[in-house]
């Protein structure tokens, strides 16, 4: 780590021997000149941290032998994170150094390890489909970006993905149900997007912690205390009792109350009548009778 300034070079010459370059740390600004599309040998490239303003460099895809590609913690702004499908990208084999939230110096690159970070730039747009096609991928780490737009379902096609990292970006929409299938992913941070409905279940999800989706306000289930409402009858359509209810201004309860009080008054009034007055009718019929016999 240097305390390089100013801009890369613009011209890197054809046919260079130029295996790695590595200028992590600086404070390079600029574009990333496309002349170094001419190293065909490089291996590594790594200009992270530094000030460097420009859209994703899709020429590099030129670069057969490209291993290593760090472009963490710059100032890209683009619609785009990686080549789209149609351009016939070839960056499933770049990897970087940093994985699980952990970084490390790769002293020899492993043939086995495949690992991407694009975190703490601009990206905009949505989170490309082509991702779902890095098979071997093992740690992709997007977060701190301004993706938008859901979670493509192809994610859950990485079986041998052990890292995903999404956090602080613009996401919205459902988690994928698909990334269930991820049976390797021993790390997954969701966090601080716009994301909603409820969290998936099932295998190694049940193993994650309220931190992988803290900051969506939205979301619900295990593990987080937020429950997810499944009560059918909250959503359901009015029934057709309390249809009639509201048309005609009250239901079933105030008449059965109304019964049940004249039903009480009337058998009191009764009582009162037969015990203290005489009533006419019961005492013509009494005399009438005895007239008879």
């Amino acid at each position: 780590m240097n305390k390089l300034d100013g801009t890369l070079p613009s011209t890197f010459s054809k046919n260079s021997w130029l295996s790695t370059l590595n200028l992590n740390g600086n404070q390079l600004a600029g574009l990333i000149p496309e002349s170094l599309s001419n190293c065909t040998n490089l291996e590594l490239l790594n200009l992270a941290n530094n000030q460097l303003e420009d859209t994703f460099p899709n020429w590099l895809q030129t670069l057969p032998y490209l291993e290593v590609l760090i472009l963490k913690a710059n100032k890209k702004n683009d619609r785009r994170s990686v080549p789209t499908q149609e351009q016939n990208a070839t960056y499933i084999d770049s990897v970087t150094v940093t994985t699980k939230a952990i970084s490390m110096t790769l002293n020899k690159i492993p043939t086995n390890f495949i690992n991407i970070d694009l975190s703490i730039n601009k990206f905009e747009g949505k989170i490309p489909n082509v991702f779902g096609e890095l098979h071997a991928l093992k740690g992709l780490n997007l977060s701190h970006n301004k993706f938008s737009g859901s979670i493509p379902q192809s994610m859950g096609n990485l079986t041998n993905l052990e890292s995903l990292d999404l956090s602080s970006n613009m996401l919205n929409g459902r988690i994928p149900t698909e990334l269930t299938n991820l049976n390797f992913l021993e790390v997954l941070k969701l966090s601080h997007n716009h994301l909603v409905g409820e969290i998936p279940q099932g295998k190694q999800f049940n193993t994650f912690l309220n931190d992988s989706y803290e900051g969506n306000l939205e979301l619900c289930g295990v593990p987080l205390s937020m429950k997810c409402n499944k009560d059918p009858e909250e959503h359901s359509p009015p029934s057709q009792t309390l249809w009639r209810e509201d048309r005609f201004g009250f239901g079933w309860k105030p008449v059965a109350i109304g019964y049940g009080c004249g039903m009480v008054f009337g058998v009191g009034m009764g009582c009162c009548v037969l015990l203290i007055g005489k009533p006419q009718w019961l005492v013509k019929w009494l005399e009438v009778n005895l007239i008879r016999r």
